[in-house]
């Protein structure tokens, strides 16, 4: 993992020439000072001493490359002066991205052209302005002397190209804050010039290198900002650096501050972006860290807001319902809480509530050894890691573990055990998501049927015979006695009929609907079966009648849907309910049904109560397929390795 800075370089060049000022590290692991090394081992080394040869942990531990260095003015097989001829680009090159890869070096920086404080005075013509009495009040002309300065990180060749983007980024941000300083005090002037005539004086003296750039960093205030960010950003990847006592300069490597909360992960800023821009009201945050620690990651003139949002902070509550609370926007809400996600300080989750289903993360660091054992038991007394979330080894929500009985105490701790667990991302929360798929029911009566030709096949002769003649009986029967045959040999070949009602009746096809009517006007050998049956005709005449006009509602529902889809959910009892068939539609134009969206995303935009998606969901579970997942915006962000 090549996230770990190898070095960082001050370039300085002026109307004096270039100069490399300033770097660091600037001396080997355990020594600081070291002598100049024989020609004869220098050229019996490696060609170039800065390969990386081994690359399992550098992104946990500082890496040993980074501090290999030469003295004599060099940095890993490079001089300073060639460094610096490097470094100092063209003024056209200046205010843009500047990479340069060198064997297994890659160096990025953004170099900054700025304008000197101090001034240079040009007195031809003055005494004949001064004589001729004219009224231009100055004594000559002033001109301003123009500075390039390039702050370039060190980095290892195979850095991903989001690693290269942010220090880049850092190498900007840094050259336009010692602009700001330079125009408001003239900052950077005052440093370079005590730089270098620190070097001039070491020079003198034949000092080593390594000892001129320590006496720097003593001397320098730039020099020890630039240490610690170099130091900040191998350990954490968190910059909270202050320049010339006046400009609070913050800065986060997310790859690297990640790492801090669950190990071996690859934070890449644009994951990050992917999970932020999902971002919905109804979702909720939760802390990873202490309050104290929140201040770190805002300049002073945020922090006022962001102690607003810090006082409403709840991991029950959604983040609508914190900026209420704090009376913000939701707008503002969401870039805090995206600036506390991108610096690690904080996670996305769903608030916290009895009917959210965990389960055991699969890469959870759940072993004997583990950290956390001791520290969960630390935070809870008297309870086991294990035995706690042995009860999410299979999706579970918080609802099951609870009861009635048991003691709000209880209670709240098992809240407090499980936001933990969030926290070190032992737990992860699974969602519902529902698929609209419509099965095909003729082709089950067909699977039946070619299973019931098959294992007729398999009768024996003497089965076969007994069968024929139950068929040859049947059908003489049906000759004998039409409707009897017919309802025997339909009950045989068709599975049992469900009763029905009169609104079922009308939803059924036409050539059913043709069929009742023929039955219902067939002539009576009796008068009173004859008043029954124009008694029942009536009564259902004046069912249709009623329900006409929900018929017609029924079937414009229903168009939204292709014919196989709209035979499939017809047979469905539920979809005679207007209001129950109006819901499903409208959740279906929605696209809720594509596995794209949650139940909670749909209870949140559609204002629906969960018992009553519940229920809609289940009435139509013929046509819906249900299942369980993890949000896939929020769990991008630790599934990368």
């Amino acid at each position: 993992m090549e996230v770990n800075p190898l070095a960082v370089i001050l370039a300085y060049f002026d109307s004096k020439g270039d100069r490399l000022l300033y770097r660091y590290p600037y001396h080997t692991l355990g020594q600081t000072h070291k002598l100049e090394e024989p020609r004869e081992e220098l050229v019996n080394k490696k060609r170039n001493p800065f390969a990386v040869t081994h690359t399992d942990d550098l992104l946990q531990t500082p890496t040993q490359q980074s501090q290999n260095q030469q003295s004599a003015g060099q940095l890993q097989g490079f001089a300073d002066d060639v460094l610096s001829a490097l470094f100092a680009v063209k003024p056209q090159l200046c205010n843009q991205k500047f990479e340069l890869k060198l064997n297994d070096v890659r160096f990025v920086s953004h170099p900054t052209l700025i304008s000197s404080a101090s001034t240079v005075q040009v007195n031809a013509g003055n005494s004949q302005a001064l004589a001729a009495g004219s009224s231009i009040a100055a004594a000559g002309a002033v001109k301003k002397q123009q500075m390039l300065i390039n702050i370039v990180f060190a980095l290892h060749a195979q850095a991903s190209y989001s690693i290269v983007k942010c220090y880049h980024e850092l190498s900007k941000r840094l050259g336009l804050a010692l602009k700001f300083e330079e125009q408001r005090s003239g900052y950077l002037t005052e440093q370079t010039a005590l730089m270098a005539r620190t070097h001039d004086e070491q020079q003198q003296q034949q000092q080593p290198l390594e000892r001129t750039l320590e006496l720097i960093a003593e001397r320098c205030t730039l020099a020890q900002a630039l240490r610690s960010i170099c130091n900040d950003l191998c350990t954490t990847g968190l910059l909270s650096t202050t320049l010339n006592q006046n400009l609070t300069l913050t800065f986060c490597l997310p790859a690297k501050a990640h790492q801090l909360h669950k190990k071996g992960s690859m934070v890449d800023p644009e994951t990050i972006d992917r999970c932020l821009r999902a971002l919905k009201p109804y979702h909720g945050m939760l802390l990873l860290v202490d309050f104290a620690e929140l201040l770190d990651c805002v300049p002073p003139t945020g922090a006022r807001m962001l102690w607003q949002l810090v006082d409403a902070y709840n991991p029950l509550i959604s983040l609508q319902s914190m900026a209420s609370n704090a009376d913000l926007s939701i707008e503002h809400v969401y870039k805090l809480v995206s600036h506390l996600v991108y610096w690690a300080k904080a996670t996305i989750i769903y608030p916290l509530c009895e009917t959210n289903v965990y389960v055991i993360a699969p890469d959870a660091p759940l072993h004997t050894r583990s950290h956390l054992v001791e520290k969960f038991s630390t935070r809870f007394a008297g309870m086991s890691l294990f035995e706690v979330i042995s009860d999410f080894s299979l999706p579970t929500s918080i609802g099951h573990l609870t009861t009635p009985l048991q003691q709000p105490a209880r209670q709240g701790m098992l809240a407090q055990m499980v936001l933990w667990m969030l926290q070190h991302h032992l737990l992860m929360q699974l969602h519902t998501y529902v698929q609209f798929m419509p099965s095909d029911v003729d082709d089950k009566f067909e699977d039946s049927a070619s299973c019931a030709h098959v294992a007729a096949g398999n009768l024996t002769e003497e089965e076969q015979d007994s069968n024929h003649t139950e068929d040859e009986t049947m059908s003489r029967v049906a000759d004998e006695d039409p409707m009897h045959g017919g309802s025997m040999l339909s009950m045989s070949s068709q599975p049992l009929p469900m009763p029905v009602n009169s609104h079922r009746r009308h939803m059924t096809d036409d050539h059913f609907s043709v069929a009742s009517d023929n039955i219902a006007v067939q002539p009576s050998s009796s008068h009173k079966s004859n008043f029954s049956m124009t008694a029942s005709m009536s009564t259902d005449n004046c069912d249709s009648l009623d329900s006409m006009e929900d018929e017609q509602k029924l079937k414009e529902l229903l168009q939204v849907f292709n014919d196989a889809d709209r035979a499939a959910i017809r047979r469905i009892p539920a979809s005679l309910n207007l209001d129950d068939l109006s819901l499903l539609v409208k959740l279906y134009q929605m696209g809720y049904f594509k596995s794209e969206h949650h139940l909670e995303e749909i209870m949140y935009f559609e204002n629906l109560r969960r018992s009553q998606l519940l229920q809609l969901l289940d009435k139509f579970r013929d046509v819906l397929i249900l299942y369980e997942t993890e949000d896939p915006a929020i769990a991008s962000m630790y599934n990368n390795k």
